[in-house]
């Protein structure tokens, strides 16, 4: 599996670190940041080099799948190009992906070239039990996440425990992009952005990532609650996030499939 990387950031750097190790059955062969020293930076710390691309085009050439680490805009700008040039995609920047239009119409592009959108779980546990309630009829989608002042944009200086947002998921991840795309991926696997409620809140006391998740359906309810470790060099993001993308590419290229 040839693998192209889009965004030479945190995540990105984490998941090309792994594939360089030899993690997932593939090669790194191309990478492309819209800041090219970026590029050259995550480039420079892999053993196996991969082609560091100045145009976005040419980190098509030569590639069987491209993983997607930058920004819901990158999603906007060039998911459809991915997938029309018969390449498939693993995007992280999930939130995109619940405005409708652009959700039908990558879908629809995806199948007419035969390719695939894989959508990682990311920093929540119960997607898969979400999935298959979703088969009946599901009441009710809440996720609060609960996370440290220093970890959401413009609310750095907040000193005690506070609700900065309570909606639904479709508005959650326009106002908070790099915060709650797991919002996304919860109403993509379940009843949708607008249906989906969001509560994110800010604590100082909190050191790790929290996020609780309780669903109220025809086959019971669930619950999960994971609190996850920021990553190591970007604490807006929850390091499972980026293990849960090693984890799909490892399963694109292998030959069992676990869960739902």
């Amino acid at each position: 599996m040839k693998i192209g990387l889009l965004g030479c950031g945190s995540i990105g750097l984490v998941i090309a670190k792994a594939v360089d190790r030899g993690e997932v059955d593939g090669k790194l062969v191309s990478v492309y940041d819209i800041e090219l020293n970026k590029a050259r930076v995550l480039a420079s710390r892999l053993r196996n080099k991969p082609r560091i691309c100045k145009t976005f085009n040419e980190l098509l050439a030569g590639t069987d799948i491209i993983v997607e680490a930058a920004s819901q805009n990158a999603v906007r700008e060039h998911a459809k190009r991915i997938l029309s040039a018969r390449k498939s995609l693993l995007t992280m920047s999930v939130g995109a992906l619940l405005d409708e239009r652009l959700f039908d119409s990558l879908i629809s592009t995806a199948k007419r070239n035969k390719v695939r959108v894989y959508i990682p779980s990311g920093a929540i546990s119960g997607v898969d039990g979400l999935k298959s309630a979703s088969v009946g009829r599901i009441r009710s989608v809440v996720l609060q996440t609960t996370k440290n002042p220093k970890a959401v944009s413009g609310f750095e200086k907040v000193k005690s425990r506070k609700v900065i947002f309570n909606g639904p998921a479709s508005k959650a991840v326009r106002l908070f992009p790099a915060n709650v795309n797991v919002s996304a991926v919860l109403s993509l696997a379940g009843i949708g952005g607008n249906k989906t409620c969001v509560k994110l809140v800010v604590d100082p006391k909190v050191k790790r990532n929290v996020h609780e998740v309780f669903v109220t359906c025809e086959s019971g309810s669930l619950y999960s609650r994971v609190e996850n470790v920021p990553s190591p060099t970007n604490p807006k993001t929850s390091y499972l996030a980026c293990l849960s993308a090693i984890r799909t590419l490892k399963d694109i290229s292998g030959a069992i499939r676990i869960g739902t």
